[in-house]
């Protein structure tokens, strides 16, 4: 399941299952326990949902996809994260994790028939399943893996490593599923375990990655700020497109942490639902060709932490939504950790769900739907309802802060996918926890929900591939895999399908009218008339979207039709253009660009964005060109006109946006928009820009340009001035004592006596403690020195010291706690408050109180329930979040550094525990290392008892006294 912060325990049992018929060796403990839990599951009042399928027909589902026969296709992860999991206490296959087919054979609504299509070695945990044709297409990282069945036995006769190079072996944050989209070509993503180092067909080289790092033992060598074969620095999790004979890979769009599945639909549109490293900031997106979604620094060597500002809220920070070259964000979804998508494009449910987004969301037991509506030149997603839950309407899936073993909360949806009936089947992972890179139900239980209009039967339809009218059958089938064989055998009979194909232009179904036109634009010179027709004649933007990517989609293709006038208000078809203009030189793009930029109307963020995406490279001169149109005076623009200058951020524009941020006319939100402009220009003027405003009288400004003075010091300027003198890094007459203490501690030769005296004070020194922190991480310290350290380190002045020093030294006394325990006591919610302020609230936020160090606890009561929030303080370092794993650098200048990783690239950035942040040069570094414990210490170290973990977990959690 997707990463999630910390992890969520609740107590081990099995839910009921219906029987089946077979002779699996677990059925009969299936059975036994199946008379005490109920599978139901909650769906809007016109629908039903029916459990399908159920282990041991199969076992934890990753992925699925559905075939022309109404198959379910599943990849397993049986042996998920068996470096966390202990293979030999739970579910095992030797030969590898598996590819198996579930059909429900005598037409009753539940499969009743499985079978293994292939066991392989190469599949760890597969994250990702398309079944297009005779191929069975299985996203394992490091491989896209196409299996064939060439005969139709349903037994692979070819195994062909399609791609290979991604990272993220047995890792949540790597390949997911491949679909064909309704251009024929295939469409897949990654999340942002990389490198990803991929050489498609015809040589073209993707590289990427992020300072990301962790996850599984595998996942240790990261960078950001690579080069693909384009010219391009792309990050993160990918979203990318390929043509079906491997060539033409191609980036369309990037920045993701890992958005677990893009969902394409008929127009040509992205969606995805994306998860965080905290606990309120996941979020559902429309997706832009060409676009930064913002998890990383632009560059990927920076987290979000390290690029906040004093004044963002979490969400905002998250995904850089006050950077430009930043998508919008959508819908902020709060804690969980979301799965897989659905755009639901079938009549069979009805009308009124025709166009359905579905994100599956795990960490909240739940699949949520959104009818997008269109806003500017993107989507409005704030429409969201439960589609599938576990919990009624009355209770909702939010109530986490209830005790006990509450199973309903096992329903971990992982995917959700169209039949060819129309139906829709959603695969639940069922397990007591999500995330923390781990897996607690040992006997794999899985299942496969179907979801159907009430008291309507749903049949698959038996689709005839070898006429005309059967593949026209299978290009409109609600199926996103079975529409492709239609495709594919249409576009194979060329020209002559056109009167056919035509028709389909005034089906009811809007969808299924976007298909068409994307199969008339590869059906030669007169396909492409008519979809040019549909450009320039017909009354429906989305249509005329679909008529533009298909057009310029072509490798013949012009990127604009010269006769599209670029006027108007259909917004969409505008972001189009613009975003095709990419690619296209400025002497060719010149005018249209001046056109799109008039049909700003300086409030569209979407717009905007599409028009940086179509300046990419072209800013300096755009910018050159269209200023001398503008008011002399810079305080005197429009809107639109400090929009695009803030959006572009050209060299040339430094002055014009040294006197907008200075000016006392603007309001403080333009000043700051001016100020945040002239950070994002990577020039020595900049740099003594910045520091001029920083003494301005403006309190506003002067405080926003130190903030950005001493941040980009260690990262974009940190080259254009001399920032540190040398004097800086001279030691100190005591620095230098604890030096010598450390030569005589480290000397076999000496008197044991004067070896533990030296290592006292070195241990009770801050400066001293850190050569000792250095030292142990490179196993310098004599074993029997150890306990001598620990009588004066654990005492250390610094909290940082004292938190890292339970890696390497023996942590004085504190018995072991119970979690059970501690959640049996009933909570005192004002001792609790007094605990958060007295032990965490120097790290963590909690309301209004606490520190932006470690995570944001105050909507922790919608991550956990008591026993998981317990066992996450018990045992902090079983499930560390992403950039919160602890990291100890040592310089050459002799001084240590410890804490969280924010920055990695030219410069190292690292933020202690004490929230204090500090840039180091890469060069400067002798060594740098990992460490498995997290900074947050050990409630026993605290001298905490059971009674007040549980008043502590009261106050967080919100629970009333006694509960």
């Amino acid at each position: 399941m997707p990463n999630a912060p910390l992890k969520i325990f609740i107590a081990m049992s099995l839910v009921s299952v219906v029987s089946f018929t077979g002779t699996d060796t677990l059925q009969n403990e299936y059975r036994a326990e199946s008379a005490t839990d109920s599978n139901q599951v909650y769906v809007p009042d016109d629908l039903e949902a029916t459990l399908w399928a159920e282990a041991p027909l199969f076992y934890n589902p990753t992925n699925m996809d559905i075939d022309a026969k109404g198959r379910v296709w599943i990849t397993e992860a049986v042996n998920y994260r068996e470096f966390n999991n202990k293979p030999d206490k739970k579910l095992h296959f030797d030969q590898g994790d598996r590819v198996v087919i579930l059909e429900d054979t005598d037409g009753d609504g539940k499969a009743d028939k499985s079978k293994v299509f292939v066991q392989d070695k190469d599949l760890v945990a597969p994250l990702g399943i398309g079944v297009i044709g005779n191929k069975i297409i299985v996203s394992c990282a490091p491989n896209i893996i196409i299996y064939t069945d060439e005969n139709g036995d349903d037994i692979p006769d070819k195994k062909e490593i399609f791609l290979t190079g991604f990272g993220g072996l047995d890792h949540d944050h790597s390949l997911h599923s491949l679909t064909a989209g309704p251009d024929g070509r295939w469409h897949f993503n990654t999340g942002n375990a990389g490198p990803h180092n991929v050489k498609d067909k015809n040589g073209w080289n993707l590289r990427s990655g992020s300072l990301y790092t962790g996850g599984t033992p595998y996942n240790k060598e990261n960078q950001g700020n690579q080069k693909s074969d384009d010219g391009r620095v792309w990050v993160g999790g990918l979203s990318l497109r390929i043509n079906p004979d491997g060539t033409g890979l191609k980036v369309m769009a990037h920045n993701f942490r890992n958005s677990y599945e893009i969902a394409i639909d008929s127009y040509g549109n992205y969606w995805q639902n994306d998860n965080d490293d905290q606990v309120v900031t996941c979020r559902t997106s429309w997706v832009m060709e060409g676009s930064n979604a913002g998890y990383f620094s632009a560059d990927g060597t920076r987290t979000w932490q390290a690029d906040r500002r004093p004044d963002q809220d979490m969400f905002t920070a998250h995904w850089h939504q006050e950077d430009p070259g930043v998508l919008v964000a959508g819908d902020n979804t709060g804690a969980g950790s979301p799965t897989g998508m659905l755009v639901y494009e079938g009549d069979a449910l009805g009308a009124k769900y025709r166009g359905t987004v579905l994100s599956c969301e795990a960490g909240r037991n739940v699949v949520w739907a959104y009818w997008p509506q269109p806003k500017g030149a993107g989507y409005d997603l704030s429409k969201r309802v439960d589609f599938i839950s576990s919990f009624p309407k009355v209770e909702a899936h939010y109530v986490w802060n209830e005790t006990g073993e509450d199973k309903r909360k096992w329903f971990r949806p992982s995917d959700a996918a169209t039949g060819p009936d129309g139906a829709i089947y959603v695969a639940d992972w069922y397990d007591p926890i999500v995330g923390g890179h781990a897996m607690h139900d040992k006997k794999g239980y899985g299942r496969i929900y179907r979801i159907t209009p009430k008291g309507k039967k749903l049949i698959t339809p038996n689709l005839d591939l070898s006429t005309t009218e059967g593949q026209i059958e299978a290009l409109k089938n609600p199926a996103i895999n079975v529409r492709n064989l239609g495709f594919v055998a249409l576009k194979a009979k060329g020209d002559r399908v056109i009167p056919k194909v035509k028709m389909l232009l005034n089906d009811p179904n809007p969808y299924i009218q976007a298909r068409a036109v994307w199969l008339l634009a590869q059906l030669g010179g007169p396909g492409k008339a008519e979809v040019e027709k549909v450009l320039v004649e017909s009354n429906d933007e989305n249509l005329k979207i679909t008529a533009f990517r298909a057009l310029k989609s072509e490798p013949d293709g012009q990127k604009v039709p010269p006769f599209l006038p670029i006027t108007g208000t259909e917004k969409g078809l505008l972001r189009e253009t613009a975003i095709a203009l990419r690619d296209v030189s400025y002497e060719q793009s010149k005018q249209q660009l001046n056109q799109l930029f008039a049909s700003f109307d300086g409030q569209d963020r979407y717009y905007l964005e599409a028009l940086g995406i179509g300046l990419d490279g072209k800013e300096e001169a755009f910018y050159k060109d269209i200023r001398a149109g503008w008011p002399k005076d810079p305080v005197s623009w429009t809107p639109k006109q400090a929009w695009l200058t803030w959006r572009l951020h050209p060299k040339a524009a430094l002055g014009d946006l040294r006197v907008r941020a200075g000016a006392k006319s603007l309001s403080s939100e333009e000043r700051k928009r001016a100020i945040t402009a002239i950070a994002f220009i990577k020039d020595k003027e900049a740099a003594l820009t910045m520091l001029e405003l920083s003494k301005s009288t403006l309190k506003d400004v002067s405080e926003q340009a130190f903030y950005w003075v001493n941040f980009r010091k260690t990262n974009d300027w940190q080259d254009l001035l001399n920032w540190q003198q040398a004097a800086a890094t001279q030691l100190k007459p005591a620095q230098k004592k604890m030096l010598q203490l450390q030569e005589v501690m480290l000397n076999a030769k000496a008197p044991i006596a004067e070896r533990e005296k030296a290592a006292k004070a070195l241990g009770a020194d801050v400066y001293g403690a850190q050569l000792l922190l250095a030292n142990a991480g490179e196993y310098k310290i004599p074993k029997e020195l150890k306990p001598v350290i620990a009588e004066t380190i654990f005492m250390n002045p610094d909290r940082s010291i004292r938190m890292m020093a339970g890696d390497y030294f023996p942590r004085p006394g504190g018995k072991g706690l119970s979690v059970n325990l501690a959640a049996s006591l009933p909570p005192d919610a004002t001792k609790g408050k007094q605990l958060f302020q007295a032990n965490c609230a120097t790290c963590h936020r909690f309301d209004t109180e606490g520190k932006d160090i470690g995570p944001d606890l105050s909507l922790i009561n919608k991550k956990f329930d008591k026993n998981g929030l317990l066992d996450a303080i018990i045992n902090p370092s079983a499930g560390l979040a992403f950039g919160y794993e602890p990291w100890i650098i040592q310089t050459k200048d002799k001084n240590t550094y410890y804490g969280f990783l924010a920055g990695d690239g030219a410069t190292v950035v690292i933020k202690d525990a004490a929230g204090q942040t500090t840039g180091i040069k890469a060069t400067n570094i002798v060594s740098r290392k990992q460490l498995q414990n997290s900074l947050m210490p050990e409630a026993s170290s605290l001298g905490l008892k059971e009674k007040d973990l549980s008043d502590l977990a009261g106050y967080l959690l919100k629970l009333p006294s006694g509960e």
